[in-house]
């Protein structure tokens, strides 16, 4: 399964709670961190859910 590298690229605050407990879910909680999983459906649905905050790159 192909890989992805998220990057989260903007702050948390003031955002609805399933965003924050979604970006906690993917390891990330600080601006520019970065986190490389396996691209699966449950974490492709996760990144659409919190889009407007990461930043995702393929490798």
């Amino acid at each position: 399964m192909a890989k992805v590298t998220i990057t989260q690229v903007k702050s948390i605050i003031d955002r609805p709670k399933n965003q924050k407990l979604t970006i906690q879910a993917l390891g990330l909680g600080k601006i520019n961190k970065s986190v490389t999983v396996e691209k699966t459906p449950q974490i492709a649905g996760m990144i659409n859910k919190v889009h407007n905050l990461v930043e995702v790159k393929d490798i």
